[in-house]
């Protein structure tokens, strides 16, 4: 028996995780890649210590806790940065011609026959948690990323200089194509895309500040401040960027919009583009859509389960339009997809129009808005409707003309779904109207209105009760025997307190009622008083929820949502 199956044996056996679910978590293996740890973890289906357990005793391999480790720098010169970050090991200790190396993966052979021809050692493998790997490669190698950086610039056979069009003579675009496609300023690039897949971050911010250069990750929907090069790199970084995003290079005036892609390990990765010329230099904003990462099951959003019902409820109406609302970043386009996958059999014709495709979804046709050739929201969803489409996704719903459009086809028999920039469920149905569409046709064809945000969840490992005020109790109508809890951080959070998101919504039911509303122009406010008698539940109350439940800070709940 292969160390595979002696590992989903003893899963079995057990009664962790049942045949199913094992089928499950292997099939998706096969589609998306990765290790067999990492699908497990990734699904729920186990638990870190419990799967360090099992390697442990199926393997006889000892666990080890690396917080009780002082690694040396002669151990991390043995495995470099790189290495250690590509293959998630920590060496620990070195005796005669034997290393030993703490990783996740004990299964990853590849990685341990590497490490061997890398270091000319015998590799001892040790076990240790993915998040205490992580952990160790930021507490052992914290001045990496730095010495990386210096040392590329070392080794670089070529004077670099500052290309920028304030107050310097211009240089010949080939000049600088030289330069961006040398070894150093690729390397760089590359190093800052890596890191920011590897920590999970949703965007990445590369600004030109007065005597400095400033690189950001929004990891979690917060900010983080990475270690950047020098000023005189910036220029160069840019326009990289903008060549692997087949954008201008000469252009530093206005701003551009491209997209690229990766392959980073097993996985592809699309990075979307924006450049925007500043009183310093370029800025560049980068959004990181990873494909691994897509949760596409409406059950696992982190909804209640009433909602979750709702949605799946007018989701199977045969026509009509749902909307999906909120600030960039909330989420909704991912909420689209999870409805789409929800619905999707092979009788039905299901067809998107999106700018940019973020995920690619098996079965479902998908269409890329290009507008510098005249194919707009609203001119591919004249074709489409001739595509005999069932079921439509509009991307995103921005002017007259593609609302028009959509809400006739929901009028004449499709299902149609899109988003909108709007704050609340109810503000969705004034925007609509001040968008030029009637109220008789807002309530012909309106199904239904998700407002939806992301809250940060509080690390499991180091949350701790806290306290509220008394008149903060009174406001959120937290009973006196409610605990809440706060973020403390420990390793496992990187410190900070929480660990990955979760969704709140509030979904506007369009019932006759709130259609006789509709049609009388009546205002957001009354909407949602109306909406609310009838069981709507708000933002702040869904955050409520989740407070309540020990999932979220009260500092969370207070940032991301307004007061009812």
């Amino acid at each position: 028996m292969g160390l595979k199956e002696k590992i989903l044996k003893t899963l079995k056996e057990s009664k962790i995780v049942s045949e199913e679910e094992i089928s499950k978590a292997l099939k998706l293996q096969r589609e998306a890649g990765g290790s067999l740890s990492e699908v497990l973890l990734k699904l729920g289906l186990v638990d870190e210590e419990s799967l360090l357990l099992i390697f442990s005793k199926d393997l006889g391999i000892p666990p080890v806790e690396l917080s009780r480790f002082k690694v040396s720098e002669e151990l991390t010169k043995i495995v470099p940065f790189h290495y250690a970050r590509k293959y998630k090991v920590i060496p620990i200790g070195k005796i005669s011609n034997t290393l030993t190396v703490a990783m996740s993966d004990p299964l990853n052979i590849f990685a341990l026959d590497d490490l061997k021809r890398l270091t000319g050692l015998e590799i001892n493998p040790v076990l240790a948690s993915s998040t205490d790997i992580e952990a160790g490669l930021e507490r052992f190698y914290r001045e990496s990323a730095k010495e990386e950086i210096e040392n590329i610039l070392e080794k670089s056979s070529s004077k670099l200089e500052l290309v920028q069009e304030e107050k310097r003579p211009s240089e010949d675009e080939t000049v600088v194509l030289k330069k961006v496609k040398e070894g150093p300023v690729v390397k760089i690039t590359n190093l800052i895309l890596t890191k920011a897949v590897e920590e999970k971050a949703s965007d990445v911010l590369i600004e030109p500040m007065e005597k400095s250069m400033r690189i950001r990750f929004r990891i979690d929907g917060i900010l983080c401040e990475r270690e950047a090069p020098p000023l005189n790199m910036h220029p160069l970084i840019t326009s990289r960027i903008k060549v692997m995003a087949n954008l201008d290079i000469a252009e530093h005036r206005l701003p551009q919009d491209g997209r690229f892609s990766l392959k980073i390990g097993s996985k592809n990765v699309d990075f979307r583009v924006s450049i925007v010329p500043s009183v310093l230099g370029e800025k560049v904003a980068l959004r990181i859509l990873d494909k691994s990462q897509a949760l596409l099951s409406l059950d696992s959003l982190g909804f209640e389960e009433e909602v979750v019902k709702k949605i799946k409820q007018v989701s199977l109406r045969p026509h009509g339009m749902i909307i999906s609302c909120g600030p960039t970043g909330c989420g909704k386009t991912t909420t689209l997809y999870s409805i789409l996958k929800y619905v999707d059999s092979p009788e039905k014709n299901i067809i998107t129009v999106e700018d940019p495709i973020e995920y690619e979804l098996k079965g479902i046709n998908q269409v890329q808005v290009r507008p510098e050739v005249g194919l707009t929201f609203a001119s591919s969803l004249r074709s489409i409707l001739r595509q005999d489409p069932d079921i439509i996704m509009v991307g995103e719903i921005r002017d007259f003309d593609t609302v028009d459009i959509a809400i006739k086809a929901a009028l004449t028999g499709h299902l149609v779904l899109s988003t909108l920039h709007t704050t609340t469920a109810c503000g969705s149905v004034t925007r609509l109207v001040n968008m030029g569409v009637e109220p008789f046709l807002v309530t012909s064809s309106l199904l239904g209105v998700l407002a939806q945000r992301l809250l940060r969840k509080l690390c499991p490992e180091c949350k701790e009760e806290g306290e509220v005020p008394q008149y903060l109790r009174e406001v959120l109508r937290l009973e006196k025997e409610v605990k809440v809890y706060k973020p403390k951080g420990c390793k496992k959070c990187g410190n900070t307190g929480y660990r990955g998101r979760i969704g709140i919504c509030e979904f506007l039911e369009i019932t006759e009622t709130i259609k006789e509303l509709i049609l009388k122009s009546s205002p957001e406010g009354v909407l949602k008083e109306r909406a609310r008698q009838e069981g709507m539940q708000t933002l702040r109350e869904d955050a409520v929820l989740k407070l309540k439940k020990g999932l979220t800070s009260l500092e969370e709940v207070l940032r991301v949502t307004a007061q009812d």
